[in-house]
Parts: C-alpha cells; structure tokens; sequence
C-alpha cells in the first residue's frame, strides 16, 4: 500500500486487513508493524530566525552538525584509521534540557541558546519509514492455504474495491508470489507463440506450401482441447507448470500431423489418387501416431496420479496437459487432418 502520510497507511492497512481475512483460503493476514521511539523535534521558529538574520539553511546546517555531525577527513596510526568527526559535544545531547541550552552563533561573535530561536519538543515517532522508489508504504502480507493463488488475488481485488475506499493519491500493488508468477507467466505465454512462429517457419521449410502448414498445425488446437479439458477436470488452474505442459504438448501434436502430411505427399508423387492416398497413408501412419502416443501416455500416467506427493508439484500439472492433449489430438488428428487435406486438395483441383 503507498501513500503519503504514515498514520493514514496504517489506518488504511488495517482496513483491508479486517476486510479481506475472511476470504476463503486466506491465512496469516497481517499488517507490517511500526514501533514508536522517543524523538526530539526541533521546529523553527522563523520570526526569532529573521530578528537574529539567521536563514533557514543556515539554522537546518547547524542541527544537522552538531547532532549528526560532519566527517572532516581520516586519523591514520600504524595500520589503523579513525574518522574525524565534528559534532556538538555529547553533554549537550544529554537530555532535552542540555539540548535548549546548546548555543548557536548569530553573528558579531554573539551566542544564543537554542530554545530561543526553535521550539523543542519530545515526540514519538516511526523507528523505520519504508519506501519503494521514494514513495512510502507499508506491507499487508498472508499466505494461501487449500487454493489457487491466482483465484484467492482476484477475491482480494474484489473485496478491497467494495470495502476499502483509498484517498487519492494511495495506490495497491500486489506483490511477492503473485507477482512472481504473473511475470513467469507472461514470459512463458510470449515463449507460446514464438513456438507457434518457429514451428510454422519449420513447416513451410519443409513442405514449401503454406497451406499444407496450416493443416498440420491444426493439430494445436485439437491438442488445447484436451489439455485444457484435463485442466478443467484435475485442478482447474492454468499454472505455470501447465503452461509448459502445453508448450511440450505443441511439439509432439505438431509431429503426429507432420506423419500424415508427408506420407501424402509421397503417394502424391507416387501418382495415387487423392482418396486412395488419403486413406493408404492415414492407415499406413496410424500405427507409428498411435504408439507415440500409447507410448508416451503410459509413462506419463504415474506422474499425473501421484501430484498430491512432494516434489511433483510441477510435473504433475505438466503431465496432466500433455496427457490430455495426447488423446485428444491423436484421436481427432486420425480422422479430422485426412478430411481436411481431402477437401482442400479437391478445392485446389477445381
């Protein structure tokens, strides 16, 4: 949560703490935490700052040196160094009172306390202001228990808007896990479609007809039906892990089309006619589609019942979209990529 002013950050903090810890799955919900120190404020008082011709800059240099102090240079002895440093010296830092009766100089070699010219007083205040690129803020955490992180955001969203009203000026980001993994998958959904490019490149590379291209990659999406499908009924979150699943799951649905077509093909040159290829070469090719896909299947069925176990937290999610896909775009790719490039080659003869 950022904003401008602390109190305001807390009361605001605590706000959407008491509004969203009783969403489902929400666990340790928590607000960052502000000790308060003793303080000493010295506020300015201009009116005895101009009637002595002290400045502003001049009165703020002054505190910050006699209480923070200045390095003028470095003490070497034998192997040794020590900073030389210029500040007030410590009696006058002792109490409040020692710290009014610090003199100041205004000039004309005259002195004057500094509880004439500032009002000091003792305050709390934050032992620790956090800020990210120079704005303040404050952190509400929790963590997720039983549900998806993705699903348990979005109730969080949703609650805030309806209950939490924020001052212009105050924004929310959410951040940690959330965060992490919305990067991770938008980079992996970008790496998607470069495989999508690069496989379409590679087709038109070896079959030099972009039409012929576009029927082999309809195996995409006959592959998607059954990954998500898969998703849809296991977990029911697209995970980052999953997303990977579908990436793996291109490569292997794209190469059961890549059989046919090119089996077509040389019947094609081998002068057979169009129907005749089509169902000599779909049943020449089922065999070696069909134990591809049984082979890999059956070594992913393992992984996808035993997700529930430590250390397949992603290659459960992983096997359960490849699993799909395989079945669905081997089983629709036998009978809807030979009508396709039947009915587009009887197009191109007309």
């Amino acid at each position: 949560l950022f904003g401008t002013d602390l109190s305001d950050l807390f009361m605001l903090g605590n706000q959407i703490q008491h509004s969203i810890k009783g969403i489902d799955g929400l666990v340790d919900v928590s607000v960052e935490q502000q000790t308060e120190t003793p303080q000493l404020q010295l506020r300015a008082n201009r009116g005895m700052l101009s009637k002595y011709g002290i400045s502003v800059e001049d009165f703020n240099r002054f505190v910050e040196l006699a209480f923070a102090g200045e390095k003028l240079a470095d003490i070497y002895e034998g192997q040794r160094s020590f900073e030389l440093i210029l500040r007030l010296n410590g009696n006058y830092t002792e109490s409040i009172d020692r710290v009014r009766s610090a003199l100041i100089d205004v000039g004309s070699g005259r002195k004057v306390p500094l509880e004439e010219i500032a009002d000091i007083v003792s305050v709390g205040g934050p032992s620790s202001i956090s800020r990210e690129n120079v704005q303040r803020k404050i952190v509400v955490s929790a963590n997720t228990s039983g549900r998806d992180l993705k699903s348990v955001v979005n109730d969080i969203r949703q609650n805030i808007e309806e209950n939490v009203v924020l001052p212009e000026g105050y924004r929310i980001e959410y951040g940690g896990q959330f965060e992490t993994a919305a990067n991770a998958t938008r980079t992996l959904l970008i790496a998607s479609l470069l495989a999508v490019c690069v496989i379409f490149l590679l087709l038109y590379g070896e079959f030099k007809d972009l039409t012929l291209s576009a029927i082999v990659l309809l195996n995409l999406p006959l592959a998607l039906i059954g990954g998500v499908l898969a998703v849809f009924f296991t977990s029911g979150v697209i995970s980052i892990p999953s997303i990977i699943g579908f990436i793996t799951l291109f490569g292997i649905a794209t190469r059961n089309g890549i059989l046919l077509i090119s089996r077509y093909q040389h019947m094609q040159q081998d002068g057979e006619p169009l129907h005749q290829r089509v169902l000599h070469g779909s049943t020449d090719r089922l065999n070696p589609i069909l134990m591809t896909a049984l082979t890999a299947a059956l070594a992913l069925i393992p992984l996808v019942f035993q997700g529930g176990k430590p250390g397949n937290e992603i290659q459960s999610p992983m096997a359960v979209v490849v699993l799909g896909g395989l079945l669905t775009s081997t089983i629709l790719n036998i009978f809807i990529v030979p009508i396709v490039y039947e009915t587009i080659e009887k197009k191109r003869k007309k």
